[in-house]
């Protein structure tokens, strides 16, 4: 084994896997799932909250744990302390999607050794780049980071060509109630699959909107991403979905449903996919984790 890594997201296990080196992997996120053969390792992190509740009730619920000074996704310290890591890898993106950086410092300090602690904080693909190169270093195998780097940058050249004389116009919605759009690297994978992402910029945060200002941004195409949620989760909410505002801009527009789960919430290789996935969405052909939403039944 080389380093004893210990990962408290899904983007970070998948990184170190594609990086080479899962082997070293000692303890994982409750919410990594991907790739396959990892269930046997010791998992880290738990959250109060229960993801079968309606989108709305899930907001609901982060807001009043904040209000309560409560972690959203906590670490299990005595899990985390039997596992031994020399390594452990968190994030600065998101105090709600995976465990912040702050709570993994703390523990980490307090650990006999302390394990070297790096937070994953790229917002667009450049940083995601930088933190792959981080990452690897951490690892000892640079070379492997810089393989992952090249064979993305590869994939994505090859959506380079242009689709259509004229590019579609597009919103990436990844949260209904309330509306936010998909910010971060999302924008520049909506370029690279062919398009214009006419509601967000590239590396920008997450914001409520309101359902009129996507309405006078004029998109052509919206892609509902929701974080966390795969297709059938993503249908059943728009099934349930009720707001009038909303509803319009859903059925003037042509709606395609992409697994936000698996592609567009972590920032790693399979964003290449989210892209590809994208353009398929754009082309108006099926593609596994994505498919067009015929509106309410």
């Amino acid at each position: 084994m080389g380093i004893r890594t210990a990962t408290l997201l899904p983007a970070a296990t998948e990184l170190v896997c594609a990086i080479g080196c899962r082997d070293d992997l000692v303890g994982i996120s409750h919410e990594c799932d991907f790739p396959a053969g990892l269930d046997h390792l010791p998992r880290l992190t738990s959250t109060p909250l229960d993801p079968l509740l309606p989108g709305a009730a899930i907001d609901a619920a982060v807001r009043g744990l904040v209000a309560e000074g409560r972690a959203v996704i906590g670490i299990d310290a005595d899990q985390l302390r039997a596992t031994r890591p020399e390594l452990l890898v968190t994030q600065l993106l998101c105090d709600v999607c995976a465990v912040g950086d702050g709570e993994a410092m703390r523990l980490a300090q307090v650990m006999d050794p302390p394990p070297t602690v790096l937070a994953l904080a790229g917002r667009t693909l450049d940083g995601i780049y930088e933190d792959i190169t981080a990452l690897g270093a951490a690892l000892g195998e640079p070379d492997g980071a810089a393989g992952l780097i090249l064979a993305m940058q590869a994939r994505f050249a090859a959506l380079r060509y242009p689709l259509r004389a004229v590019r579609r116009r597009v919103v990436v919605i990844e949260w209904l109630e309330p509306l936010f759009l998909a910010g971060h690297w999302t924008p520049e994978l909506v370029a690279l699959a062919g398009g214009d992402d006419v509601g967000m910029q590239p590396g920008q945060h997450s914001v409520p909107r309101s359902w009129s200002s996507i309405a006078a941004a004029a998109p052509d195409l919206v892609i509902v991403a929701l974080c966390g949620f795969d297709v059938p989760r993503i249908r059943h909410e728009l099934d349930q979905f009720t707001d009038p505002e909303g509803l319009v801009v859903l059925t003037r527009n042509e709606v395609w449903l992409l697994d936000g789960h698996q592609y567009t919430s972590r920032p790693g290789p399979r964003l290449v996919d989210a892209a590809e996935r994208m353009r398929s969405a754009m082309l108006g052909t099926k593609a596994e984790g994505l498919e067009a939403w015929r509106g309410r039944k």
